[in-house]
């Protein structure tokens, strides 16, 4: 098991980045939930099996087809707290 918040940057937020995010979540089979952030970005929490979790990464690059991601920041996360699934919340 994998746990990783994922902040993306660029052109990712009002092109429906969140939505294309939970549909490719769930199709994987992983955890946790996509949200805007303030300063534009979009942060995920990623849990799951750790090749489903390394393929919502490398999905993150290309993002809703609107979107221009100029980067995605990967960063391990120790909490403890188990997601039954994945959903859109508001930051």
């Amino acid at each position: 098991m994998r746990r990783v918040l994922v902040r993306v940057k660029g052109k990712v937020q009002g092109v429906c980045y969140r939505r294309f995010a939970l549909e490719k979540a769930r199709e994987l089979g992983v955890t946790g939930y996509v949200t805007n952030m303030d300063d534009g970005t979009v942060q995920l929490l990623v849990q799951g099996s750790i090749p489903m979790v390394e393929k919502l990464i490398d999905w993150c690059w290309e993002g809703s087809p609107a979107a221009n991601v100029t980067a995605v920041e990967v960063n391990e996360d120790e909490a403890d707290e188990i997601y039954l699934d994945f959903s859109i919340t508001q930051s």
